[in-house]
C-alpha cells in the first residue's frame, strides 16, 4: 500500500510536470475565485462593523429649559431610567455642554470668538438616552414623547432607522454582485480543472493502457489525476493566504482612519481570530468541489 502510494504521488507530479502552464492556469484561476469569495467576506466584516458604529452612535437627547430646578431633573433622570429599553441615562449641564462645545471646536478661533461675544452660556442643559435595543427605537421613542414635564423644551429623534436600512442595502448589493462574481470564477474554477484532467488523461492515454494490460486497477490509474486536483487546490489557497495578507495591510489604514474609535483589525480577524475557520474551511470546500470535478472526468476519459 505504501509503494502504490509513492507511485501515486510520483505519476502526480509527472503529470503536473509535463502539463505545467496548464497547472499554472489552473492554480490561477483557483486563486481568483477563492481570493473573490475573501473580498466578499471583507466587505461583509466592514458593512457590519458600520452597522454596529451607527448603533453605538444612537442616542435621544432631551432638551431641558435653562431655568430647569436640578431636583426636577433628578426625578425626570429616575423616570427615564425606569422606561422599558433604556440602556443609559446621562445627564449634561450647561456648563458641561459648554466646554464639551468647547472643546469640540477648539480648532475653529471663529466660532469660539463668537460664543465669547455673546457673554453668557447659550447652551441648554441635555439629557442622553442610548437605547438598549435599536430594534425597539420606535418604542422608546413613544414612551418619551408620553412624558408631559414642563421642564422640557424640545426632543430629538434622529431617525437612525433610514441610516441604517441605507447601510444594509448597500452592502446587500455588494454582496449580491460578490456572489456574481465568486460564482463565475468557482465555475470557470471547475471548467479548468476538468479539461486539465482531460487532458492530462489523454497525454498518458498509451501509458493508461499499457497500466491496463499489466493490470493495474481502476482506482490506482485514476487516483494520481484526483490527487493534481489536491494539489491544485492547496497551491492555490496557499497562495490567497500569502497575497491577501499584503492587499488587508493596504486596506487596514484607510479603515482605521473612517471608523475612528472603533477597533476593526481586518488582519486580526483574518490571520489570528479565525484563520482556521475561514482559510480552512474554503480549502476543504474548494478540495472536495475539485475533487468531484476531477473524479467525473476521469471516470469519463480514462476509459481506454
Amino acid at each position: 500500500m505504501f509503494l502504490s502510494f509513492l507511485r501515486i504521488l510520483k505519476f502526480s507530479a509527472q503529470d503536473i510536470a509535463r502539463n505545467i502552464w496548464l497547472s499554472l492556469v489552473t492554480i490561477i484561476i483557483l486563486i481568483l475565485a477563492i481570493f473573490t469569495v475573501n473580498i466578499l467576506l471583507v466587505v461583509k466584516v466592514v458593512g457590519n462593523t458600520a452597522v454596529d458604529a451607527i448603533k453605538e452612535k444612537i442616542d435621544i437627547n432631551l432638551f431641558l429649559k435653562t431655568n430647569a430646578d436640578e431636583k426636577e431633573i433628578e426625578i425626570l433622570v429616575s423616570q427615564i431610567k425606569e422606561l422599558p429599553n433604556v440602556k443609559e441615562v446621562n445627564y449634561i449641564s450647561k456648563a458641561e455642554a459648554l466646554e464639551n462645545f468647547k472643546l469640540k471646536h477648539q480648532d475653529n478661533p471663529e466660532i469660539l470668538q463668537s460664543l465669547s461675544e455673546l457673554g453668557q452660556n447659550p447652551l441648554t442643559p441635555t439629557i442622553v438616552i442610548k437605547p438598549a435595543n435599536i430594534d425597539n427605537f420606535k418604542d422608546l421613542e413613544n414612551h418619551l414623547n408620553s412624558i408631559n414635564n414642563t421642564i422640557i423644551e424640545s426632543r430629538n429623534f434622529t431617525n437612525y432607522q433610514i441610516m441604517l436600512d441605507k447601510i444594509n442595502q448597500i452592502t446587500a448589493k455588494v454582496n449580491d454582485a460578490g456572489m456574481f462574481l465568486s460564482s463565475i470564477f468557482v465555475f470557470i474554477s471547475l471548467l479548468v480543472v476538468y479539461n486539465s484532467v482531460r487532458v492530462a488523461i489523454f497525454t498518458h492515454k498509451m501509458e493508461i493502457a499499457i497500466m491496463k494490460l499489466v493490470g493495474a486497477s481502476n482506482s490506482f490509474i485514476q487516483m494520481p489525476y484526483l490527487f493534481s486536483s489536491l494539489v491544485y487546490t492547496f497551491f492555490g489557497m496557499a497562495f490567497v493566504v500569502i497575497i491577501f495578507y499584503p492587499f488587508l495591510s493596504l486596506l487596514q489604514p484607510y479603515l482605521e482612519a473612517f471608523f475612528v474609535g472603533y477597533k476593526v483589525n481586518l488582519l486580526n480577524y483574518f490571520y489570528f481570530d479565525h484563520f482556521v475557520t475561514i482559510f480552512g474551511v474554503q480549502f476543504l470546500l474548494a478540495a472536495f468541489i475539485n475533487g468531484v470535478t476531477s473524479l467525473l472526468a476521469v471516470r469519463k476519459y480514462s476509459k481506454v
